[in-house]
């Protein structure tokens, strides 16, 4: 397993970041993560309310696709417990071996503003650099998304899309698509 602990200070929780496996504990843990974002608005992909079954359905499968090489997720854990998550996904077509894409990046409404999702982008970031993905992308949602923070990162904004999806309310959103070019 890989693990990257950022360095502590005051705006900082320690954390231990891992990549994940596709046991029975870690599906769970995913699932209340996916579970608790989408019910605070947070837009993954899913509709509120989100069936904990269906979330981790969705894990499984994303954790199997690691399984294949398909695809990183890592974890944050503030001790035993699992507070965070992003997901390189670098199973695309054959003519882009050197990009990959960021995913799924949540951290748990207890442990929001303390550096998590900073400690997860940079480690991801790091293990795209390892595997020679030096471009990567991503999206976010226009409506409450999380725009600010990957541009105080240092990701390039592409555009806005609108009317791309809907918010786990039901409201019509548009999506921010962002680019970083690694090293």
């Amino acid at each position: 397993m890989s693990s990257f602990s950022p360095e502590a200070d005051a705006a900082v929780t320690p954390v231990e970041i891992r990549r994940l496996g596709p046991d029975r504990a870690t599906v769970d843990a995913l699932a209340t993560i996916l579970v608790e974002t989408v019910a605070g608005g947070g837009s993954v992909s899913f509709m509120h309310p989100l069936a904990p079954e269906k979330a981790a359905a969705f894990w499984q499968g994303s954790l199997d696709a690691a399984a294949r090489g398909e695809r990183v997720v890592l974890g944050a854990y503030d001790g035993p417990l699992l507070v965070g998550t992003v997901t390189l996904v670098t199973g695309l077509p054959e003519n882009q071996p050197h990009r990959a894409e960021i995913a799924k990046m949540m951290t748990r409404a207890s442990h929001r503003g303390r550096g998590i999702g900073t400690a997860l982008l940079k480690a991801a970031e790091a293990i795209a650099a390892g595997e020679g993905r030096w471009l990567l992308v991503l999206d976010t949602a226009s409506v409450e998304g999380a725009a600010g923070f990957y541009a105080g990162l240092g990701w390039q904004e592409a555009g806005e899309i609108p009317d791309f999806a809907l918010t786990p309310d039901g409201r019509m959103s548009g999506t921010r698509v962002y680019w970083k070019r690694l090293g």
